[in-house]
């Protein structure tokens, strides 16, 4: 069965369309993928890991 990530854009991403990031989360895992490349590479990386990135650039 495959279940249908939601895709967030970051508020960091600019209106220009150009630097920006999409997020879904999942309970396990947070994927990360270039907006404009919707279809491309995805990284997909446990949350807790995602935890320790967010709280290093805060």
């Amino acid at each position: 069965m495959s279940i249908e990530l939601i895709w967030v854009k970051s508020s960091y991403s600019g209106g220009a369309g150009g630097n920006c990031i999409e997020v879904a989360t999942r309970p396990q895992t947070i994927h990360i993928r270039d907006s404009k490349r919707a279809h491309g590479p995805r990284l997909s990386i446990p949350r807790a890991a995602w935890a320790d990135f967010i709280t290093y650039c805060s």
